[in-house]
C-alpha cells in the first residue's frame, strides 16, 4: 500500500467522516490538542530551559524533569491521540502539505531526541557538562518549535 493509500484509508474513516461532517467535533478535538499542546509545551520549556541555565536553579535539572515526566507523558499522549483525529479528517489535504510533513519529521524527531539524548541529561545523576546541556536544550526546543511551525502552517498551505 502506498502512502496515498493509506492516506485516502484514513480519510475515509467512519470517525474521519463524522469528524469533518460535524460543525462542532473538529472544534472540540483541535481545543483539546491546543490545550495538551500548551502543557507539553510548558514542561518542554522549563525543562529545557533549565539545561540552557535559565531559571529554577534551587532545584536540580533532573528533578524538574521528574516532576513534569507525567504532565509531559499525559499531555504527549492527548496530543497524539488529538492529532490523529484531526489528521484523519483532512488526510487527503495533509498528503501534500509541506507544513504537515515538516510537523511530523520534526515530531518524530523531538520524541526521539526527547526519550534518549534529553533523557540521559536529564535522568537523576547525570552531570552533563555546561556546554552538553545547553546543547541539549537548544536542540530540544528546536525540534520542538518545528512541530509548532509546522503544525500551524497546515492551515496555510
Amino acid at each position: 500500500m502506498s502512502l496515498l493509500g493509506l492516506f485516502e484509508w484514513c480519510n475515509n474513516t467512519s470517525v474521519a467522516v463524522a469528524i469533518r461532517d460535524s460543525a462542532w467535533l473538529f472544534p472540540a478535538v483541535e481545543a483539546v490538542h491546543l490545550l495538551a499542546l500548551s502543557v507539553l509545551g510548558g514542561t518542554i520549556l522549563v525543562v529545557d530551559f533549565r539545561l540552557c541555565g535559565l531559571g529554577l536553579r534551587r532545584q536540580t535539572t533532573a528533578e524538574i524533569a521528574r516532576d513534569l515526566r507525567p504532565w509531559m507523558l499525559g499531555s504527549l499522549g492527548v496530543m497524539l491521540v488529538s492529532g490523529a483525529l484531526l489528521f484523519s479528517s483532512e488526510a487527503l489535504k495533509c498528503y501534500g502539505n509541506g507544513a504537515f510533513w515538516m510537523k511530523m519529521i520534526s515530531l518524530f524527531l523531538a520524541i526521539l531526541f526527547t526519550f534518549t539524548v534529553r533523557r540521559q541529561a536529564t535522568r537523576p545523576g547525570a552531570q552533563p557538562s555546561p556546554t552538553w546541556s545547553r546543547l541539549v536544550g537548544i536542540i530540544s526546543l528546536t525540534l520542538w518549535l518545528g512541530v509548532g511551525v509546522g503544525g500551524r502552517g497546515i492551515g496555510f498551505y
